[in-house]
């Protein structure tokens, strides 16, 4: 299925991409998430127009590009952000989100595609390469600030995202004690299973089983005798001559 994405998304694309994924994947996440549209025929033709306009507005010529590039080494560029109490950011500074940036301050157009750098999570100061031209490059400072503050020093910095380091070490050691209590309470049930007389014992538990249905059998067969006999017994009895019945 043929998406655009409004967002750069790690690992698939850069935000204005047209890219192909799978229909669940779009419908489940990315559309609901308002991370991507459907690509329409009109909306793609709208896009390549864009970016053709954008193109004529980047270097075209070496001596353009160090132009350019001199321009990038003075910029700072500055994005005040959501953030946590370790300095996660609630998101992420991407590649579009630099050269929007750009243009805004600057007035100057880099294919975002040749913004290199991953997307920034954290609070902190950066330095962004930017590729303008084949074999120009520029490095721009990129401070990301928490949202209605200012940025510690370096050393507080660290710390924290030294402590944010130790907290998931913290928490991922304990759900490994977790996951090993856990398998070690199946084993125990697991061994207790293997003390219990298995398969021969239940062979056993049968044969005692056959052997008392097989005496209650013969029981009931040598009741049936017994009484058989007391009936022919009572027969012959009942019509045997009495010694002196003139009939006999």
């Amino acid at each position: 299925m043929q998406i655009i994405l409004l967002t750069d998304v790690e690992k698939l694309g850069l935000r204005g991409d047209v890219v192909d994924v799978a229909r669940g994947y779009a419908r489940n996440y990315l559309l609901p998430r308002r991370m991507a549209e459907v690509a329409t025929r009109a909306r793609v033709t709208e896009i390549q127009r864009v970016d053709s306009e954008r193109a004529r507005h980047e270097a075209r010529s070496a001596e353009q590009a160090e132009q350019i590039a001199d321009v990038l080494r003075k910029t700072v560029l500055r994005f005040e952000v959501k953030s946590g109490p370790t300095g996660s950011l609630f998101g992420s500074v991407t590649p579009s989100d630099v050269a929007d940036e750009l243009w805004r301050t600057r007035k100057v157009r880099v294919d975002r595609r040749k913004i290199q750098m991953d997307p920034i999570k954290r609070i902190g100061r950066y330095t962004v390469p930017v590729e303008v031209f084949q074999d120009v490059q520029a490095e721009v400072k990129t401070l990301v600030v928490p949202e209605g503050g200012e940025l510690p020093p370096e050393e507080e910095l660290a710390a924290l995202e030294a402590a944010e380091v130790d907290a998931a070490a913290d928490a991922a050691s304990e759900a490994a004690a977790e996951r090993a209590e856990a398998e070690t309470a199946i084993a125990d049930v697991l061994a207790e299973d293997d003390a219990v007389p298995g398969a021969a014992g239940s062979d056993a538990l049968d044969a005692e089983g056959g052997e008392a249905q097989h005496d209650v059998a013969q029981h009931d067969v040598a009741q049936r005798d017994v009484a058989e006999r007391d009936q022919v017994a009572g027969a012959d009895a009942d019509g045997a001559p009495a010694a002196d019945d003139p009939a006999a």
